[in-house]
Order: C-alpha cells, then sequence, then structure tokens
C-alpha cells in the first residue's frame, strides 16, 4: 500500500520549492486547493520551459525517483531545445512522469497550456502547506484551462469554480 496522497503531494511540492522550479499547479488538484471536492488521480503542472528551470525540475524529480511515461529520460527533459521539438514537432501535449510508488498519482507537466506560462504564473495564488508553499493557478485560469475541452469533469469544475467566484464575490469565505 502507498503512503498516501497528502504525503506524496507535500514530498513533491517540497522538492520543487527546494530546488527552486517555477510552476503552477492546475488541474483537479488546483480546482480542490480552491476549495471544491472533487476527486484526481493525477497532478497537472505548468512549469516554466527555460533550461535553468527544466534542470532544476529534472533534479527534483530524479530525487523523488521520478520515470518518464513516453521513451526518453529526465535529461532529456531538462534539454529546452529537445522540449521545444517534442512540442513543435511531435506535438506533445503533455510529459508524464510516474512515481515509485504504485498508489502515488501521475505528474503531467502540460506543455502546450491555453494560458501560457509567465500569465498563469503572475496570476497564481499561493497557499501555505504546512512547511511549503504551493503556487496554485487563479479561478479564471483554471476555468480558462478547462474551457472548451469537451470533457465532462471539466464542466462540472467550471460550473463549480463559478459558484466558488461568486460566493467570494458576495464576501463569502476566501
Amino acid at each position: 500500500m502507498g503512503r498516501g496522497r497528502s504525503v506524496f503531494y507535500l514530498e513533491l511540492f517540497k522538492a520543487l520549492q527546494d530546488d527552486g522550479v517555477r510552476y503552477v499547479v492546475i488541474g483537479g488538484l488546483a480546482v480542490n486547493l480552491h476549495g471544491v471536492s472533487r476527486l484526481t488521480m493525477d497532478v497537472d503542472l505548468i512549469i516554466a520551459l527555460d533550461d535553468e528551470n527544466l534542470s532544476r525540475f529534472g533534479k527534483a524529480a530524479q530525487r523523488l525517483g521520478l520515470k518518464p511515461v513516453v521513451p526518453a529520460t529526465l535529461t532529456d527533459l531538462g534539454d529546452a531545445a529537445k522540449v521545444r521539438s517534442w512540442i513543435e514537432e511531435k506535438h506533445m501535449l503533455a510529459f508524464a512522469l510516474r512515481p515509485p510508488g504504485r498508489a502515488d498519482p501521475t505528474i503531467d507537466l502540460l506543455m502546450q497550456p491555453s494560458v501560457p506560462f509567465a500569465d498563469a504564473y503572475a496570476r497564481r495564488v499561493e497557499k501555505d502547506l504546512g512547511r511549503v508553499r504551493v503556487p496554485i493557478a487563479c479561478v479564471d485560469d483554471l476555468i480558462a484551462l478547462k474551457t472548451g475541452t469537451g470533457r465532462v469533469k471539466d464542466e462540472s469544475d467550471i460550473s463549480a469554480l463559478r459558484a466558488l467566484q461568486a460566493e467570494r464575490d458576495k464576501g463569502g469565505p476566501p
């Protein structure tokens, strides 16, 4: 049996923080962190795709024992030119990494998000999870990222996020 998802999440975010990785949590986990309860089976991230940040991410991933799902190495992921070629030539949408624990969630790095990383990073919301500060996409960016996917769960998330926005606009809990 795995060590528990919450422990895995904290280990992942602590490693990214310790290595100075510029990233933003998106997807179902970000929806959860905003206060909407829903199940999620993976961790969706967007990261800065420059050499330095990719290298930092690769070091953190290596320490955590993450392995690429596709036939590539973590060293390949640290090469911005190679990553750009995956995006441009192979139309890669996500780079998936599997942790060593079978019960731990897969990490998906979105390579071509509809909201550019720099914009999402500038508008991020930071949540304190114990000794770790986690950057998550703001509600507007999450809605934009989930709009037009054709997935039922994304439509449900959009409705829940809009309801959360309406509650906050009326002076409800943050």
